[in-house]
């Protein structure tokens, strides 16, 4: 089964450690080969909603899908450390569009109350997170599964970085 590409984009300035720290379980735990892009997108100006003092995540994907056009790569992350929001929520830590095959995600929020490996380890739950979306993957009940809905930043500390059963089943299907 040949392996889907990931192009993992700096969008701002979040630490390059983290989002190399992304590479190894984004293979491991979802099947995708991640590359760290060279090109970097600047801080996202464009995105800032200023009545609500965020960023919107749908302005971001769509520069982020740019990228794809002239890239060996099948799908596209954004990686930021930009407070990021959707219309209906109050903030998101971060959005996937698997039509587009384009993600961005946000360590603004999770890093609340972490720091070092703690920190790490939720912003490699939520890449896997929005990778799993980008495959095909919907949310799970089951709230230690990565694909669980996450409401506040210590329910990505209660999340395994991999897929539960039921969803590493719906993984296995979606990569036949």
């Amino acid at each position: 089964m040949p392996q889907k590409t990931l192009l993992l984009v700096t969008v701002g300035n979040p630490p390059s450690t983290l989002v190399n720290s992304l590479q190894e379980p984004l293979a491991t735990h979802m099947g995708v080969s991640a590359v760290v892009s060279r090109t970097a997108l600047s801080s996202p100006a464009y995105a800032f909603n200023k009545d609500r003092s965020q960023y919107h995540c749908n302005a971001i994907m769509r520069r982020l899908g740019t990228l794809l056009e002239d890239a060996p790569q099948e799908l596209v992350m954004g990686v930021t450390d930009a407070d990021l929001f959707v219309p209906d929520s109050p903030f998101v830590f971060g959005e996937a569009d698997r039509e587009s095959k384009v993600a961005v995600m946000s360590l603004y929020r999770l890093r609340q109350g972490a720091e070092g490996e703690a920190l790490r380890r939720r912003v490699q739950v939520e890449a896997v997170h929005q990778a799993g979306h980008l495959i095909g993957l919907s949310y799970c009940e089951d709230a230690r599964c990565v694909m669980f809905f996450p409401q506040t930043p210590q329910d990505c500390d209660r999340k395994q970085l991999g897929p539960c059963n039921v969803c590493r089943n719906e993984l296995n299907r979606l990569n036949r």
